[in-house]
């Protein structure tokens, strides 16, 4: 019997170009999840038109309209929870969580990282890396936990720093590791392959071709077009 895709609601603040690359894979019959939904705290967010250009239904709930952040909070967790959502994907979603929300999703919430967490935690990541002198940047997969950008990691991908290298060249490059990176780690978060227990990331039942899958982010793929 062929099991129902798991619904997937997106958060996004702004371009939602990790959102596109996660509607892409699911585009595709055998991809495990479906989006059901993309939200944004902001209503001017580009992603929400690219969103609703897929017929996918979109909703903003401004921060703007509520008193705190717990209210703010309740409120997208409610919508969340109206869409039906098995999992949910923060995508470029600029506010800190709450501890409430964060602990009723717990195990079901994901974030993509710009950096090889757990180093570079919070913004411009990039230019960090370069000042640092790093040789080795990426991007990280990771449930979403109390901590900022602390959460169990669940795939990364990674790429040499050129000499060369200023921040909008790594973005760039880094950018292309994400749209391939998410959709893997949801891929696996979908079919019970990955999982968050007390804390920490299990693996179950990947197989030869899931690692492998995951090697194959050290380097850079290149990107994916995807279309409406």
């Amino acid at each position: 019997m062929k099991t129902e895709p798991k619904r997937v609601v997106v958060l996004i603040s702004g371009r939602g170009s990790n959102m596109r690359a996660l509607i892409g894979a699911a585009l595709d019959p055998a991809y495990p999840a479906r989006i059901a939904g993309v939200i944004s705290n902001r209503a001017d967010a580009p992603g929400l038109a690219v969103a609703e250009d897929f017929g996918i239904p979109t909703q903003t709930i401004s921060h703007k309209d509520f008193d705190d952040r717990a209210s703010h909070d309740e409120a997208i967790s409610a919508a969340i929870e109206e869409a039906g959502a098995d999992f949910v994907c923060l995508a470029g979603y600029m506010r800190l969580l709450t501890a409430e929300f964060v602990n009723r999703w717990e195990g079901r919430l994901i974030n993509i990282h710009p950096a090889l967490l757990p180093s570079f935690k919070g913004v411009d990541t990039h230019a960090r890396a370069i000042a640092a002198g790093v040789r080795v940047h990426g991007a990280t997969v990771h449930f979403v936990t109390e901590d900022m950008d602390d959460g169990p990691i669940i795939a990364q991908g990674a790429l040499s720093v050129e000499l060369n290298e200023t921040e909008a060249t790594l973005a760039a490059r880094v950018l292309k590791i994400e749209h391939h990176l998410y959709p893997l780690a949801l891929r696996l978060l979908a079919e019970g392959k990955v999982g968050m227990r007390d804390g920490a990331t299990f693996y179950n039942g990947m197989s030869a071709t899931d690692e492998e899958a995951m090697r194959s982010f050290i380097g850079g793929p290149s990107d994916a077009s995807v279309q409406p």
